[in-house]
Formats: structure tokens, C-alpha cells, sequence
């Protein structure tokens, strides 16, 4: 259900909506709109928040009814920490859980006072619309029940009383395309497979170029065979759902304005985006273990993240132009699937022997990355995939795999990371890790073995973009919860929206 986000000038106590929100710092004297409130209010606002034991700490959110005194039903005061350690991070959870908790209160309104202090205007809007946006997100898609009686929010305020409201205006518009962007993806990790099909990722794919004017080409198996793409071809042998190339592209710059025309040149180059885009995943011949392997719908998140950055891109405008690319199959067992032992020849020309198949993200990718640096010519390349278990162990739910070629583009990654809170933790990838992925049968092999698993699946990949900057991300330990953490929603998460979305505004704003 959309969400409807605006901004108003005024004093949050006059607010008509159902809810009021208020931050507030530990540790410090009240904000002057929780001021006004408590004075509207009277002593027993008071004594409710000491009651709570309410200090403004990160996370805590006390609700009090208003007993008729405001315009609104409920007043929520969220903590966001103390003043000097305030973050985009704890804005967003403490809008998530003031979020949630009008949405159980049964309030359709609410509205949000400013974070005073402490952090830019605009990046505090963004944070805010971020975290309730993303911390209201629930999959109902296939529930049959009744849902009359299912509260929702529908609609946020922002209230700016003082200080710049257009940055306000800017930062709740971009919290809102990111987090729009990011449930959007959350929506296709949780469709089933049967449903999230290779084609009806290229349907989707087609909806957004005719809504965001992008460009949408989709390459079939025929197309394939004719390109000589045999690794990822090899992949969609066991399977009867035709695989699909989906190539997307936006062209920000040739709308740009105010830029010489060797600005334009340079940057018509593209950053390339490619995603893993398996839409269900058993393992093939090396079949996973039944345990959770239904979580395996969710093996395309990388692609459908792509999918959602590159419309994401044309909401925002950025004088960019991208190309973003889905090697879509599903990997399965049948008489005619993939076998461990068998080689294919990749659109490189490079051998690869399959040593395993349920490494089958990396030759989807394989080709996929090929064929990006070989037509686009891009002047980076960024994959995003749920590559590996071994990253999951290494890094948990909380950290996403870095791994790639060029150390500047590393180091931008690194920054859009710290801006958009989705924290990246880079690995090596050293020469030494390349013997792992040596074959005896063919020219290189599609698994090093369980030591260091994530970094050869790493170094199998860089063998696929020549000499083109390119940075590698692994979700496999971020794309998926068990349980609902702030804005971070059960079930698929859309982790590295926020991060690519970011990296391409860093970009765009560095031209």
C-alpha cells in the first residue's frame, strides 16, 4: 500500500493527524515542540514519560493518549540517543518504532517533528521517511483473511515549525523513492517462485522502462545460444523456465543541463550494475539440504535490487547514465541439468569446469559481466548477489561482503555505505586465492572449496571483467531475516538498495 508523504510548515501541537512524533535526545533539556506539547498536555504528559522510565535513550518509544487536549489522538516520543552520537541509523529505527506503534494504535496520520540539532535538516528528513516507510512495510500478498479490519498508516507529515523546509522537501522525497525502492524489492524476495519467475521478472522489468522512461531489452535463451553464453545457459539446463537477460538502461545525462560537452562525454560512459537474478535456487545435481531451502525464492534479490535502483535512478533525475543487467534462470535437478564434472564455455571464451553445482551464481554473472564490459564499455562495474553462504558466516545478517579490483572505486563504495547505513566490511582478494579456483580439465573451476569461500567466488568473477574498475557485493548474510528488526522487515530485507542508490547520487553529485 502506498504511503503518502508530504511536508508542512507549522507547530507540531496544532497538528491535526492522528499521531504526533517527537525526538528526543538523551541527556539533554526537552526539544521545544516536546516542550510545547507537555505544556498543552499538563502534568500527567509528565508523569506518563517518567512513569515509562522514558530518557530518550535509542529505541525507546512511549505513547500517550492526548485525552482530547490536541488536535491528535496520540503523542509518540522516540529516543534517539544523545546528541553527539546521534546517526541517520538511530533516526530511522526510532521513526520505524514510532511508525509501528501508530500503526497498532490504530492511527491512519502521522505527524513527524523535526530532529533538532545534531544532524543536516535534509539528511535527518530522508532518515526519518526512510525508517517509518521501511519499518511499515508488511508482505500480505497471498493472506486470504479479512482485511477490513488490518490497520495501516496511510499517510506521514512532515512538520517543519523553524529552519529550512525546502532541504526538509528534498530529503523527505529522496527517503521516499529509497524506501519505496527498497520495499519494492522486499515485495519480489517474497513472492514464490512460482510466481517470481525469470519472466515475470522481465514483465516487471518492461512495467518500470514504459514508467520511468527507461530502456528495456530482454535477451532469450535463443539470443543466448547465438552470444555463446554457456555458463549461464549451463545453469538453466535443469530447468523448464526459459532464462532471461534483462538489460535495463537510463540515460540521465543527454537531460542534464549546464554541462560542456566533454562533461557529457565523460559522463556517458555507464556504470554498469549487474545482479544475480536465480529465482529459485535448489542446488541443482548438488542438491541443498531441504532445511530452509524455501528461503531459496530469494536468491534473485541482487537482481531485483538492480531492477529497483536503475528505476530509482530516473525517479531521481541523476544527470547519469546506467545500464543495469539480470541474468535471470532458476537452477534446478532434471535429466537434462548441469552436472558436477561437465565444463561449459563461457561468452569470454574462458573454459569452466563445474565442480559443484550449487555454485551457480558466479557463471550466471560470468557471462552477465562479460557481456556488459564487451557492448557497454562502462567505466565501473558494480554486481550485487546472494553469492555465498561462506560470506554469512564470516560477516552474519549484519555486514555486507566487499570485495573488488580497483581501490578507489572501493573506497567510494565504502563512503556510500557510511551515508546510506548499510554497512560493507571489505575482504581481500589476493593473488594467492586465485590457485583455489585452478582446474586440471579446464581453464578455471567454479568453486575453490569452503576455505575462504567467498573471496574465490570473488576471484572467479574478476576473471570476467578485464581491466574495468569493478566492485563486488555478497548479501548472501543480509538479504534475509527471521524476525522483524526496526525497519529491518522479516523475510526479505532488500539489502544494498540503500547502498547502490546512494553510491549513484555520490556519483552523480561528483559531476
Amino acid at each position: 500500500m502506498a504511503i503518502a508523504v508530504t511536508v508542512k510548515t507549522g507547530s507540531i501541537a496544532d497538528a491535526t493527524d492522528d499521531a504526533l512524533v517527537l525526538f528526543q535526545y538523551q541527556g539533554t533539556p526537552w526539544s521545544r515542540a516536546l516542550t510545547r506539547v507537555a505544556d498543552a498536555l499538563g502534568p500527567a504528559f509528565r508523569e506518563a514519560l517518567k512513569g515509562w522510565g522514558f530518557e530518550g535513550k535509542p529505541n525507546q518509544v512511549v505513547l500517550v493518549h492526548t485525552m482530547g487536549r490536541l488536535p491528535s489522538r496520540v503523542v509518540l516520543v522516540a529516543g534517539v540517543g544523545t546528541r553527539d552520537a546521534v546517526t541517520a541509523e538511530r533516526v530511522r529505527q526510532a521513526a520505524a518504532g514510532a511508525a509501528q506503534r501508530a500503526r497498532d494504535a490504530g492511527c491512519g496520520r502521522a505527524a513527524f517533528g523535526t530532529v533538532e540539532g545534531g544532524l543536516d535538516p535534509s539528511e535527518a528528513a530522508r532518515a526519518c521517511v526512510e525508517g517509518a516507510l521501511l519499518g511499515l512495510y508488511r508482505f500480505t500478498v497471498h493472506k486470504t483473511e479479512s482485511r477490513t479490519d488490518r490497520r495501516e498508516l496511510r499517510g506521514l507529515t512532515l512538520l517543519v515549525d523553524h529552519g529550512d523546509r525546502s532541504a526538509v522537501q528534498v530529503g523527505a522525497r529522496r527517503g521516499e523513492i529509497i524506501a519505496e525502492s527498497v520495499n519494492q524489492v522486499r515485495d519480489l524476495g517474497n513472492q514464490p517462485s512460482n510466481v517470481a519467475t525469470p519472466t515475470h521478472i522481465a514483465e516487471r522489468a518492461r512495467k518500470l522502462a514504459r514508467e520511468h522512461g527507461l530502456t528495456c531489452e530482454v535477451i532469450d535463451r535463443k539470443g543466448m545460444e547465438r552470444l555463446g553464453m554457456g555458463a549461464l545457459l549451463g545453469v538453466a539446463r535443469g530447468s523448464v523456465e526459459p532464462p532471461k537477460l534483462i538489460i535495463l538502461r537510463y540515460d540521465g545525462v543527454r537531460a542534464s543541463k549546464g554541462r560542456s560537452a566533454r562533461s557529457r562525454a565523460t559522463a556517458a560512459k555507464p556504470i554498469a550494475l549487474v545482479g544475480k537474478t536465480i529465482t529459485f535456487d535448489s542446488g541443482g545435481i548438488s542438491l541443498k539440504p531441504a532445511e530452509k531451502m524455501e528461503q531459496m525464492k530469494s536468491d534473485m534479490l541482487g537482481g531485483a535490487g538492480v531492477l529497483s535502483v536503475m528505476a530509482a535512478a530516473a525517479r531521481l533525475e541523476l544527470p547519469l547514465a546506467v545500464v543495469g543487467l539480470l541474468p535471470a534462470t532458476e537452477n534446478m535437478p532434471s535429466g537434462t541439468a548441469i552436472k558436477p564434472g561437465d565444463v561449459v564455455t563461457s561468452l569470454s571464451g574462458m573454459t569452466i569446469e563445474v565442480v559443484n553445482t550449487d555454485a551457480e551464481g558466479r557463471l550466471v554473472l560470468a557471462d552477465a559481466l562479460t557481456y556488459a564490459v564487451r557492448r557497454f564499455k562502462p567505466r565501473l562495474v558494480l554486481d550485487i548477489a546472494t553469492l555465498t553462504g561462506a560470506c554469512s558466516v564470516a560477516l552474519g545478517q549484519h555486514a555486507i561482503g566487499l570485495l573488488g579490483t580497483d581501490d578507489a572505486l572501493i573506497e567510494r563504495v565504502k563512503r556510500a555505505s557510511e551515508a546510506s547505513g548499510e554497512r560493507v566490511w571489505q575482504l581481500p582478494l589476493w593473488d594467492e586465492y586465485h590457485e583455489q579456483i585452478k582446474s586440471d580439465v579446464a581453464d578455471l573451476k567454479n568453486t575453490g572449496g569452503r576455505p575462504a569461500g567467498t573471496i574465490t567466488a570473488a576471484a572467479f568473477l574478476s576473471r570476467f571483467v578485464g581491466e574495468t574498475p569493478w566492485a563486488h557485493l555478497d548479501i548472501a548474510g543480509t538479504m534475509w531475516s527471521d524476525d522483524t528488526r526496526h525497519h529491518v522487515a522479516k523475510g526479505a530485507t532488500g539489502a544494498g538498495v540503500r547502498l547502490l542508490i546512494q553510491f549513484l547520487i555520490d556519483a552523480a553529485a561528483a559531476r
